[in-house]
């Protein structure tokens, strides 16, 4: 039997999660746990930033003054609580299980798909961002998409914000006043991405002076919106997922597994292991039995019948979860012996606890003259 939930905080698909943020916007569902600023608006600028989970929001709100007065509460994201996941859930409205983004790394075909590089190895070509998921961003609407210049052409952007219209930005004060043009052009919703906490995170870990001043950052970028957005317009913020906190001795090694695993994929701690031809029930077993006492672990069939991903997954989706699922509950990541460099990352996200799974879903009017 699968390990039991206890201490998980579990993705709520059907209520207050990231992906019926836009769904809600946009009137296709109900919109009445969203924050009262954004629900009263005339137009709402969407702010995602990434990495930033609730309980960090609450811990810092000291550097996060901004952001700590709005309006609002925690939220769920989804699982894998990862950003390849959960952007394309809040661009699309659907749950991983349903658009099919299902981490970091998956197994598409017989290639491990780099999804936020969209790449794969042994210079095999990446397939089409349509096979991969066909679902049009934002319910078919051509809002303003305003993120990274960097990021227009690669395939992640064709796969989870096809049918944006896509503006980059190379300094936060490009995004700011982008943002404030596409409101002033009488859109009435306007995406905006910021990567910054996310990468300062992975890079530093959340121990580090230097995570705090990226929170003060991300915290100004906040307040400049407000700042040039007009009162009829809210200023939303939410985030894909939140972060913990790992060093070298959190990255825990798992060759006992390797003659039942032909590869693996995933994130450090959502971890995907594809077992050997016949080998799925010992893998299994052997799993639960070396790290059971630090992680959820899962067969497919189970994780999918107990809809953490979603409902409805239908052709290639299931095949790319693997034949069984690490999901950490201790502060600790899965290394990938195809990718060893992940080694290095100073915190991870993808799992089920609070620290991971609930982010902010907060508002303010705009307070421009």
């Amino acid at each position: 039997m699968p390990t039991p939930l206890a201490g998980a905080v579990r993705p709520d698909l059907d209520g207050a999660s990231v992906a019926g943020v836009v769904p809600a916007l946009l009137g296709a569902r109900d919109a009445s746990w969203l924050p009262e600023p954004a629900r009263e608006a005339e137009a709402v600028v969407l702010l995602v930033l990434d990495g930033l989970g609730w309980n960090a929001l609450q811990e810092h709100a000291d550097v996060m003054p901004e952001l700590a007065a709005m309006t609002g509460g925690p939220i769920t994201t989804v699982l894998p609580a990862t950003t390849a996941a959960a952007l394309t859930s809040i661009s699309t409205g659907l749950a991983p299980a349903q658009h099919g983004i299902l981490g970091y790394r998956m197994l598409v075909g017989k290639d491990v798909l780099n999804v936020l590089r969209w790449t794969v190895a042994d210079r095999h070509r990446p397939p089409d961002p349509f096979d991969v998921q066909r679902h049009t961003a934002f319910l078919g609407r051509p809002i303003p998409v305003i993120t990274k210049s960097e990021f227009r052409t690669t395939g992640f952007t064709q796969a989870h914000l096809r049918g944006g219209r896509f503006t980059g930005w190379h300094t936060t004060a490009a995004l700011v006043e982008l943002c404030a043009t596409e409101i002033r052009a009488q859109e009435r919703l306007v995406y905006a991405y910021y990567p910054g906490v996310d990468s300062v995170a992975h890079e530093f870990g959340l121990h580090a002076p230097v995570w705090r001043r990226e929170l003060a950052a991300a915290d100004a970028i906040v307040r400049d919106l407000l700042d040039v957005l007009p009162p009829h317009a809210a200023l939303l913020v939410t985030a894909d997922h939140g972060q913990v906190h790992l060093d070298a001795s959190s990255w825990i090694a798992v060759p006992e597994l390797l003659p039942m695993t032909s590869t693996m994929a995933g994130d450090g701690r959502f971890r995907y292991l594809y077992a050997r031809k016949g080998a799925q029930r010992e893998l299994l077993a052997a799993a639960r039995e070396l790290v059971g006492s630090s992680a959820w672990v899962w067969s497919r069939a189970e994780i999918l019948e107990e809809g953490l991903l979603g409902t409805g997954p239908t052709g290639s989706i299931p095949g790319r979860l693997g034949d069984v699922v690490l999901a950490s509950r201790d502060p600790v990541a899965f290394v990938d012996p195809a990718l060893p460099n992940e080694a290095t990352l100073r915190s991870g996200h993808g799992s089920l606890t609070p620290d991971e799974m609930l982010v902010p879903l907060v508002a303010a009017a705009g307070r421009a003259a």
